[in-house]
């Protein structure tokens, strides 16, 4: 089972955190699933960037990238050459580095 390094976070992980998830599973819903609740408000239907993640290490190990996941990323704040929807990239058997990013383009957050 992979092993997600996640980098510390102001508001979603302060302190960072390493957390298991299956092969299969994507980065968003690892994170979830552990209390990372990092923003997802197309609900995981790959219509936004609000989950937008940096994999610093492992990037090669997930699947490929999409066209409409290409798409959407250049319009991500942050952007660098190993940004990811974090709903979209699915887990292999490698462990990763993430990073999420200080800010996102979501101006109407839900419970803040």
């Amino acid at each position: 089972m992979p092993i997600i390094k996640i980098l510390p976070h102001p508001e979603y992980c302060p302190q960072g955190r390493d957390i298991n998830a299956p092969a299969g599973t994507s980065i968003c819903e690892a994170l979830l699933e552990n209390g990372i609740n990092i923003e997802h408000a197309c609900d995981m239907s790959c219509a936004c960037t609000t989950c937008h993640v940096v994999v610093r290490e492992g990037f090669n190990s997930l699947n490929e990238l999409e066209e409409t996941e290409e798409d959407l990323l250049d319009r991500a704040w942050g952007l660098e050459p190993n940004s990811r929807l974090s709903c979209q990239a699915i887990l292999a058997q490698k462990d990763l580095v993430v990073e999420i990013p200080k800010y996102s383009i979501n101006h109407a957050k839900e419970n803040h």
